[in-house]
């Protein structure tokens, strides 16, 4: 088990969410369902990395840095998410689940889901946690966590800055 806090990474999110907004004309309002149509994707996107459910298939899952670069992009929305929630939760126990990888994905993805309708703290904080916990089955800790989302945070700057 291991905690991990995330208010650091929500303040930096709100600094990207209002660079976003000020070179896209885009608020927290109008982007609310995209943003979460875009935790699924990065959610499937993740599975795919870990190729966990590939029954068909031999080969293994991508490279680590792959991986913790697909939980990163799970991560900012999830962050985005809590802000215009007004998440106050910042510190999330990890906990290693005993689910199949396949499993916890499936449950990671019925929490999103539950927020379209159910848009509210108590679902987020399922939501968090759940993927949270992938981390821990994927074979990330809390250092590759938030490493994993610095990294991430300073590609989407630069996508920013290009134009992206």
């Amino acid at each position: 088990m291991e905690i991990i806090n995330l208010k650091n990474l929500y303040s930096l999110q709100a600094g990207l969410d209002k660079e976003i907004a000020d070179n896209h004309n885009v608020s927290y309002e109008t982007t609310k369902t995209k943003r979460l149509l875009a935790l699924i994707v990065e959610i499937g996107e993740l599975a795919n990395e870990t190729r966990c459910f590939k029954f068909w298939s031999n080969k293994g899952p991508s490279a680590k840095e792959i991986i913790m670069d697909e939980f990163a992009d799970g991560l900012h929305f999830l962050l985005s998410l809590g802000i215009i929630l007004g998440a106050n939760k910042f510190d999330y126990e990890l906990t290693k689940s005993d689910e199949e990888l396949t499993e916890q994905f499936l449950n990671v993805y019925k929490l999103a889901l539950c927020l379209k309708d159910n848009f509210d703290l108590s679902h987020y904080e399922k939501c968090f946690s759940s993927y949270l916990n992938l981390a821990l089955s994927i074979g990330m800790n809390c250092k590759d966590i938030i490493d994993s989302y610095n990294k991430k945070l300073s590609v989407n700057y630069q996508r920013q800055e290009n134009n992206y």
